[in-house]
């Protein structure tokens, strides 16, 4: 906690300038305060929030095994050559049982490790749903101030819950592999409407043309006249192949975002969302406080012999709470 202590007031402008002149250790220490929950990790974002708005947020979700973390390390090779600063935010599953994460993108990364125009970030989960860890639009707004015009974040596993990276990246791919049922899955969840590219992985393998039928044939079905329509592109993460492709995909839904005035449309419902959320754990943690009152336990034994419904209860606690009523406290 030295560290901390000494970037405190006037020592957090000076934290944000290293980052946003791109010292990546100073990038690090940031997202581990995000990640830790430090109180000066808000002050840090007050600073820095002006400075962003500038890098493009690429989502690269599927199942487990769809082969991410390859066509990441790939992509990241191609964006090197084409002069980008790239940044990546890889979150891993957390154990339910010790609560640690093996982070193993930043293993299968590691060759770009000694680039001081890389930087990845493993996250854990932490039993957070949604595909994300909690600090991980916080972690991209750091990156984003300091300068990476791509971020790429990559998601636990695509589930049925696991749907919270459309409301975060400006465009999303959506890794499938042959043979997997992961297309059955894809459907059966809704998840289609989250894809704006489909990339058939490991495109080598029996059964790759079959998937791409499957999916043109569900994108006939759910996506209407002047939409954009997702490309479906095959890769091949072990050998580099298609991956021009998909960045070239990428950047034509980032264009046709920016010429159709869906960009900043886009970009202020993420905004929206995000403030949802920060209002809707503050109210939960408000709630789980007055949980413990005197209060809430009288009203509590009036449910349970029947006095009061649990529905007049639920709105007589959030009057309480929104209008801030002092009956709300217990005695």
């Amino acid at each position: 906690m030295t560290f901390f202590r000494e970037y405190e007031e006037d020592g957090i402008r000076q934290w944000a300038d290293q980052i946003q002149n791109g010292d990546n250790r100073m990038i690090a220490r940031a997202i581990s305060c995000l990640e830790s929950g430090d109180s000066r990790g808000e002050a840090l974002l007050e600073e820095l929030y002006p400075r962003t708005g500038r890098a493009f947020l690429v989502g690269l979700t599927g199942a487990p095994g769809a082969g991410k973390s390859t066509l990441t390390d790939r992509l990241i090779t191609h964006l090197r050559g084409e002069g980008y600063r790239v940044g990546v935010l890889a979150v891993d599953p957390t154990s339910p049982f010790t609560g640690g994460a093996i982070l193993g993108d930043r293993v299968r990364m590691g060759r770009h490790a000694l680039d001081s125009g890389v930087f990845i970030r493993s996250m854990g989960s932490r039993g957070n749903l949604g595909g994300l860890a909690r600090a991980t639009r916080e972690a991209a707004r750091v990156l984003d101030a300091a300068g990476f015009e791509v971020i790429v974040i990559e998601t636990v596993g695509v589930g049925q819950s696991e749907v919270e990276i459309m409301h975060l990246a400006d465009t999303v791919a959506l890794v499938l592999t042959p043979g997997s049922g992961d297309a059955v899955q894809v459907f059966k969840a809704g998840i289609m409407e989250t894809a704006d590219l489909f990339v058939v992985n490991k495109a080598d393998r029996e059964g790759a043309a079959r998937l791409v039928r499957d999916i043109e044939e569900m994108l006939s079905l759910v996506k209407e006249e002047g939409d954009w329509i997702p490309p479906i592109l095959r890769t091949e993460g072990k050998t580099g192949r298609g991956i021009d492709e998909l960045w070239s995909g990428l950047q034509k839904h980032r264009q046709f975002l920016q010429e159709s005035g869906q960009w900043e449309d886009q970009r202020r419902t993420h905004l929206r969302r995000e403030l949802e959320t920060i209002i809707e754990e503050a109210m939960r943690t408000h709630l789980l406080r007055e949980m413990n009152t005197s209060a809430f336990q009288r009203d509590l034994d009036r449910m349970q012999i029947r006095q009061e419904s649990p529905r007049r209860v639920a709105r007589k606690w959030l009057d309480r709470l929104v209008g801030g009523n002092p009956e709300g406290g217990g005695t």
